[in-house]
């Protein structure tokens, strides 16, 4: 960072009051603060690194405080970045302002391999953080977990179910796969069924596998019960909304079986409970159109239960199916695998979570496991004239959601004319009728959480068009803005 950068940087925070996703601030005149770890943790564990800024109290309305001591301050903050576990890597910049001088500190972001980066004084699973707008959060055992399944290649989907006897299994089923095995996999064909059912992972040692279970179980949901859908209908366009007879959900149905019956009956609850338009064209013939297009929901509930974690932390959250009266979501526990960006998505061939699985229902002509599902999803939208599905991650669950084109809290982004910034800010306002959390309104506006914020966000609190719902804790987790 040049020292000009660094001034602008300062202006902008000066302008805008706040902290933001890829910023912290630290006020040094008196001596170095206590900790940082935490922040060097969080910058290093996210794609966009982060910058700390020394000299700048934010208590004190933002103003230029200075720093104590430039040199002994670079070099505490050096001595901290060794403290991390792989260590940071920090770049320094000074600059002068109001004849004082600050300290900004570069944290560039680590490999995914690599992560999550800790603070060795207090170890992997209590010195992990995330950042989570403004504020530094420790991580979850499940998000450092994640992490260090991908560098160990961890394949949760071959666990062991020894509960589960290969007589539990659905014979008929099994004998279909491997006649498919054997004529598609023909180098298979001279093995016996029990090896051939070890190398694709149905079994290992002749015991179920996770995979083998959900795919082949007579009821997979005998020995994980929560790996199942969760599929509800609700009036509104939120959970708690009711009809005029006070009804909370018009249908919810807890969908079990094996991956594929659970896939059917998942897409045939959102057939039966989305609305079909009759349409009638200039020469008076009549064509039913879906609200959603039938290929999409399938895809996504689809890569819902291929692509989903299947580690012991998840086994108890199922994938649910939420249908609103704008829209449809469907989440999945699981952050992008490998790494992967939501932009990226449906570019490029990304790792895959669950092959063995994958391969599997590929065998049985449930996928073709061709990397096509996002590119079907999105074309299908594209050409039912729909706006383009949201794709998110929070918190490790990953949401897709489908609106119907009503216009209600759709997505800025959505609309093929390109908004200005001012209808960008009418339409957060607009969505923020009841109150939203940092992550709703990232996904909304499909920008990054850093412009979400400083660009959008707070200028709407500064006009007081938004409020807080914590004014006094503004870095709080559970902070959400509402409409004024």
């Amino acid at each position: 960072m040049r020292e000009e950068e660094l001034t602008g940087l300062v202006d902008k925070i000066q302008k805008r009051k706040t902290e933001f996703q890829t910023i912290e601030l630290k006020a040094a005149e008196k001596g170095f603060p206590t900790r940082i770890y935490d922040t060097l943790s969080a910058f290093s564990n996210q794609d966009d690194g982060g910058v700390i800024i020394f000299g700048i109290s934010e208590r004190q309305g933002y103003s230029i405080v200075g720093v104590y001591d430039v040199e002994n301050a670079q070099r505490k903050a050096m001595e901290a970045c060794e403290q991390m576990e792989p260590m940071v890597r920090a770049i320094f910049t000074t600059a002068e302002i109001d004849g004082k001088i600050i300290l900004a500190a570069e944290i560039p972001p680590v490999e995914h391999w690599l992560r999550p980066v800790f603070y060795k004084g207090a170890g992997r699973l209590k010195g992990s953080y995330v950042r989570v707008g403004d504020a530094d959060e420790p991580m979850n055992e499940y998000e450092v977990y994640s992490y260090e399944a991908f560098r160990r290649r961890t394949r949760d989907e071959l666990r062991t179910v020894p509960e589960c006897r290969p007589e539990m299994l659905d014979r008929e089923l099994l004998a279909s796969y491997l006649t498919a095995v054997k004529r598609e996999r023909d180098k298979l064909g001279r093995l016996s069924d029990p090896e051939i059912l070890d190398l694709m992972g149905v079994t290992s040692g002749g015991v179920p596998t996770v995979a083998g279970v959900l795919a082949f179980s007579l009821f997979p949901q005998t020995w994980f019960p929560q790996l199942c859908i969760t599929a509800v209908s609700v009036p509104g366009t939120e959970i708690g909304d009711t009809d005029s007879d006070g009804a909370r959900f018009l249908d919810n149905k807890r969908i079990t079986g094996t991956i594929p019956e659970m896939l059917d009956s998942a897409v045939d609850f959102v057939r039966r409970n989305m609305h079909t338009k009759t349409i009638i064209d200039k020469d008076g013939r009549r064509a039913d159109r879906d609200e959603y297009p039938i290929i999409a929901i399938r895809e996504a509930i689809l890569n819902a239960l291929v692509h989903r974690d299947y580690s012991i932390l998840t086994e108890n959250t199922p994938i649910t199916v939420e249908m609103y009266r704008n829209r449809i979501e469907i989440s999945s526990k699981g952050s992008l695998y490998g790494g992967g960006t939501v932009s990226r998505l449906g570019k490029g061939r990304p790792e895959t979570r669950n092959p063995a699985l994958a391969n599997i229902l590929e065998l049985l002509k449930v996928t073709e496991n061709r990397y096509s599902g996002i590119p079907t999803i999105l074309k299908a939208f594209e050409d039912a004239a729909l706006p383009a599905p949201v794709f998110s991650v929070t918190h490790g669950v990953f949401k897709v959601t489908f609106y119907n084109g009503t216009g209600y809290q759709t997505p800025y982004s959505a609309y093929t004319a390109q908004p200005t910034h001012s209808e960008i800010s009418e339409a957060v306002v607009r969505y923020c009728a009841t109150p939203k959390s940092r992550a709703d309104l990232v996904s909304f506006t499909q920008k990054s959480r850093y412009y979400t914020m400083s660009a959008i966000v707070q200028p709407l609190v500064d006009q007081g068009l938004l409020r807080m719902t914590i004014p006094e804790k503004p870095k709080s987790v559970n902070q959400r803005y509402v409409a004024v």
